[in-house]
């Protein structure tokens, strides 16, 4: 029975000193979170002081930065570009010829001085070179009343023919059918420049 006694006995210390040390865990424990919610809000301003700080560094170099540019900008003053030549045009729409017979007459005058164009379509047996050649004519005398140029100092720069709508007629054939015709039209554009001595 003494045997018992001592060993409650001794037990009951250890018993003690298992509480004690668990106890002193917990607050060890709660110091620790106590701790960290203290440095949480701690940490929070440190971020926003450091993020309000970059922003009033990055708001700074901007200023620095945008007077830089003005002064850029105004610096550089080129020499004016040579004026371009002054572009006459004019202009012939729903002339009653097939584009692609046109165009064969257009590619023949483009880029070439007014005065042989002139030749060559007054020549021309084709039935397109009529009308462009009164556009020509008329692209000259545009130049002289618009522009005060010279007419007969100018050269064809570009010429263009696209196609217009297209008329459609039918003819009467054989065992009562009946078949198209189109009759297309042509939309044709001139533009001279001066000639460069």
């Amino acid at each position: 029975m003494a045997d018992d006694k001592d060993k409650k006995a001794a037990k009951k210390p250890a018993a003690k000193k298992d509480a004690k040390a668990s106890k002193d865990t917990k607050k060890a424990g709660a110091a620790k979170k106590e701790s960290k919610a203290a440095k949480k809000p701690a940490a929070k301003k440190e971020a926003k002081k450091d993020s309000k700080a970059k922003d009033k560094k990055a708001s700074k170099a901007k200023a620095k930065k945008e007077p830089a540019k003005k002064e850029k900008k105004a610096a550089p003053k080129r020499a004016k570009a040579p004026a371009a030549p002054p572009v006459v045009k004019a202009k012939a729409r729903y002339v009653r010829i097939a584009p692609r017979k046109a165009r064969l007459i257009a590619d023949q005058v483009r880029g070439m001085h007014i005065e042989q164009a002139r030749a060559l379509l007054a020549f021309s047996p084709r039935g397109a070179a009529e009308p462009i050649h009164k556009l020509i004519n008329s692209a000259a005398a545009n130049a002289e009343s618009n522009h005060d140029l010279i007419g007969d100092e100018m050269r064809v720069s570009s010429i263009t023919v696209d196609e217009g709508p297209t008329l459609r007629r039918f003819r009467p054939r054989a065992m009562g059918r009946a078949t198209p015709i189109n009759k297309r039209t042509s939309h044709i554009a001139v533009a001279l420049t001066p000639v460069e001595d």
